[in-house]
């Protein structure tokens, strides 16, 4: 019945929310296994347990990490480029594939970058452990790192030679959903900032806004499937990381 097996944490987006995309948009009928009943061997100590099996030659290093028939496929920049190499979500050319993963790792660089904003000392301590800290990596996020990945990815969006508003040719790839995702979480976690500047980035919403209206991701964003922002994933929303007066100097 399911083409996939996607593992991942079952109460956050994070970085599975990418993977989770791509699938559906590409109709590809999956198991978001962790989120099934903890009677029937779902829930996060099922995932937790799975790590411990999965094939000892390949094994995941963490969630997210997909499942096919014979392959176990972690990272979400790998399992997107054996997606996209499956479903369509990529060119068939070496050029053109390369070029996608290339932006993926890039999209991957800002993820981390997000993170570091409220957990820039350990991932195993608490937000409140690192205020401080936290408030000093996101001002240098918010007015240094933020417009520097948005510009590249407008240009990149401008400097496609098919003048179609997306990043990599005129078909939607799995790079232009991770932008997506991109947009969505940026608008959570940080709206003022996102208020005070998308506007000067009008590809990039543009795509954003475009991606949101495909019939089958329009769909996905409206049900029970898709995971609402929270304060336990990479975007997370703390009021005094987002200032509402731009930062000076």
């Amino acid at each position: 019945m399911f083409h996939y097996e996607l593992h991942y944490w079952p109460t956050i987006q994070g970085r599975g929310e990418f993977v989770r995309l791509a699938l559906e948009y590409a109709g590809a009928p999956y198991l978001d296994v962790a989120r099934g009943d903890v009677a029937n061997g779902g829930g996060e100590a099922a995932l937790l347990k799975s790590l411990t099996r999965e094939n000892l030659h390949t094994p995941p290093f963490a969630p997210p990490y997909l499942k096919t028939v014979d392959l176990t496929i972690g990272q979400t920049a790998n399992i997107l480029l054996y997606i996209g190499h499956h479903h369509a979500l990529a060119p068939a050319d070496e050029a053109g594939w390369l070029w996608t993963h290339q932006l993926q790792l890039t999209i991957a660089d800002f993820v981390g970058e997000v993170h570091d904003t409220h957990h820039p000392i350990g991932a195993g301590l608490y937000y409140e452990d690192q205020r401080s800290e936290a408030a000093r990596r996101a001002r240098e996020f918010r007015s240094e790192r933020t417009p520097r990945f948005f510009r590249y990815f407008e240009r990149c969006i401008e400097c496609n030679p098919s003048d179609s508003g997306l990043l990599v040719g005129d078909a939607v790839t799995y790079a232009d959903l991770s932008l997506f995702q991109i947009i969505e979480g940026m608008r959570y976690a940080f709206p003022r900032l996102m208020k005070r500047t998308e506007s000067g980035y009008p590809k990039l919403v543009a795509l954003h806004d475009r991606i949101a209206r495909e019939p089958r991701i329009a769909a996905y964003l409206a049900s029970k499937r898709r995971i609402a922002f929270n304060e336990e994933g990479i975007f997370r929303h703390y009021a005094e990381l987002d200032p509402a007066e731009p930062d000076s100097g």
